[in-house]
């Protein structure tokens, strides 16, 4: 099991991370939560990860906050929520905020995450509700560092495939885009921003 790395960040284009360790380029998948926080290319990060094993790949996750990848094993275990599931969840919402929901029983909030039926919702609030009765997440960050750059088209149309990656249509990822004014944005604070256009 890979539970950390430690190298440099050579690529981000959500929700795919390129991260070179002693010469070898792990690829891993991670949330927006992450991209967010994430230091600009060429610089050194260290990600918690977890090593998904299906019959036709290995998949590596990776979360800058531990508490994140904490959620997402958590997540993973219950039924009828598998790791694409778990990435959409923890990339709509926060731990915290995930976390508040559950704790209030908000079912509703959680089906306008994308891929979460009434059904998952409700499942998730029951299953979890006596996991988050002591939670106390770390303080997460507020806004992006400045500082990074990306042209409109092209934060505008990254922003659209990590939606839909994330398990949105494309008609409604390009909606998300189009609520969002994007002009001097990374693609990550696009989708920041996207994601927040449909929170509760």
């Amino acid at each position: 099991m890979i539970g950390r790395l430690h190298g440099i960040l050579l690529e981000k284009q959500p929700p795919h991370l390129l991260v070179d360790v002693n010469g070898v380029g792990y690829d891993v998948q991670a949330p927006m939560t992450t991209f967010y926080e994430l230091p600009e290319s060429g610089k050194e990060v260290t990600l918690h990860t977890h090593l998904a094993i299906r019959e036709d790949a290995h998949v590596l996750y990776g979360f800058l906050q531990e508490h994140d990848r904490t959620l997402f094993r958590t997540l993973i275990k219950v039924s009828g929520v598998g790791p694409k599931l778990a990435l959409a969840i923890l990339s709509g919402m926060s731990a915290n905020e995930f976390a508040a929901c559950v704790q209030r029983g908000d079912s509703a909030a959680l089906t306008k995450l994308p891929g979460v039926g009434k059904k998952t919702a409700e499942r998730l609030v029951v299953e979890m509700k006596d996991r988050f009765k002591d939670w106390e997440g770390a303080s997460l960050p507020g806004d992006l560092a400045a500082g990074v750059s990306a042209t409109k088209s092209d934060a505008v149309k990254d922003a659209i495939s990590a939606l839909v990656s994330l398990g949105y249509k494309p008609q409604e990822a390009s909606k998300m885009v189009s609520h969002v004014t994007t002009e001097g944005l990374s693609s990550e604070e696009v989708i920041r921003q996207a994601l927040k256009s449909v929170a509760p």
